[in-house]
């Protein structure tokens, strides 16, 4: 019983992750995000 529970609630966890990222992306958050990766990037790296 537990590991049918357990099974359960991964799959729950699975789908609100795929949620998330599918309602971010069709935000814009994908950009933004990447913006300021590449910001870090170049800071971190001398060239910004």
């Amino acid at each position: 019983m537990k590991e049918k529970r357990m099974a359960v609630f991964t799959w729950l966890l699975l789908a609100a992750s795929l949620a998330m990222c599918i309602y971010g992306a069709a935000a814009g958050e994908a950009q933004a995000v990447f913006m300021k990766a590449a910001a870090i990037c170049m800071e971190c790296i001398g060239l910004g």
